[in-house]
């Protein structure tokens, strides 16, 4: 686990934003994973301890999985001004489940390995930044309306992944504690493992059918509801193009084939910070969708994800998108 920074970080956080009247603090719940990759007891309190300068704090701790949407639905109902996940992107999407059409609006705290929803919201990475940052959005408070997907009903708030990237995060999420010590690492040696493994010889097809009549084949799609798709560390890594949190509107991409000549150019493109991904001879993109189906084409049935979370499998995905569904302030 990642050592909590300095207590002297947040010292300085408290005297740069002194505790104002009780009237005026906003009422705040955090919600914490204390399993999450880099949340500890003793970061919880220094976060706590810096955000009382400016809300009226309590934090709980979950204790399985979807407690994070009980609770976010609870303070929905109980008139909190905010609710902060802290966690991971499998935190947030289970906070933003509980959220989905009320007004109490959702932000967040970097606790995870990549962090993804946090940093679209423009979130610093940094804990001790994202502290501050929460700190000065007290005193100018804006709330705003995203998009939300869904994928067979579950609901996702930036990516779904079907095939080689299910398949990785299905490797990664059964070894938690590989996962938090080597974090990006550790997903790098998860997808080529997988690849060579599952996806050389006869992988899983499928056929993704579009509104407009279109049909494409291939063994992975990727399917956004913003961008960048994730982080390697700190650095993007974009995937599909045209989808923001507030487009109103999917994108994705579709990867035909998946052999050891096509993949690392794959590869390539993923970390470029030039190269585009839909424009590879294998890969085929697609935007400006609200709707899409992804089946079978062998029977087999198909492994998702969905925010970093395997779901399981299925053989059929059928995507949707609600507009405006979810509130945030960042």
């Amino acid at each position: 686990m990642t050592p909590a920074p300095p207590i002297e970080s947040f010292e300085r956080l408290g005297a740069a934003f002194p505790p104002t009247a009780d009237t005026e603090r906003k009422r705040m719940l955090v919600i914490v994973n204390p399993y999450a990759t880099t949340v500890s007891d003793r970061l919880k309190t220094l976060v706590v301890y810096a955000l009382q300068g400016r809300y009226e704090v309590e934090a709980v701790d979950t204790t399985g999985q979807g407690h994070a949407t009980d609770l976010t639905r609870q303070a929905a109902h109980e008139g909190y001004d905010v609710v902060v996940a802290f966690g991971g992107d499998g935190t947030l999407n289970e906070a933003a489940n509980g959220l989905i059409g009320s007004d109490t609006p959702l932000t967040c705290l970097p606790g995870g390995a990549t962090n993804v929803f946090c940093k679209l919201l423009g979130i610093p990475g940094d804990i001790v930044d994202a502290t501050e940052h929460l700190l000065r959005i007290a005193d100018d408070w804006r709330p705003q309306k995203v998009d939300i997907a869904t994928v067979n009903g579950r609901r996702f708030t930036f990516s779904c992944g079907i095939g080689i990237d299910a398949s990785v995060v299905r490797t990664v999420d059964s070894h938690p504690r590989v996962k938090s010590r080597f974090g990006p690492y550790y997903y790098t040696w998860a997808a080529l493992s997988t690849f060579w493994r599952s996806y050389v010889v006869n992988p899983p097809r499928m056929v993704v059918d579009l509104p407009n009549g279109t049909t494409l084949r291939g063994v992975t799609a990727i399917v956004q509801n913003g961008d960048p798709f994730t982080y390697f560390q700190d650095r993007p890594l974009h995937v599909a193009e045209g989808a923001t949190l507030t487009s109103g509107t999917l994108a994705g991409v579709v990867l035909h084939r998946s052999t050891p000549t096509v993949m690392p150019t794959v590869i390539w493109r993923l970390f470029s910070q030039r190269a585009r991904m839909a424009r590879h001879r294998a890969i085929t993109g697609f935007d400006d969708v609200t709707e899409l189906v992804v089946r079978t084409d062998d029977e087999r049935e198909l492994p998702i994800e969905v925010d970093g979370d395997y779901i399981g499998t299925a053989p059929e995905a059928v995507f949707g998108l609600e507009r405006g569904a979810l509130t945030v302030v960042a």
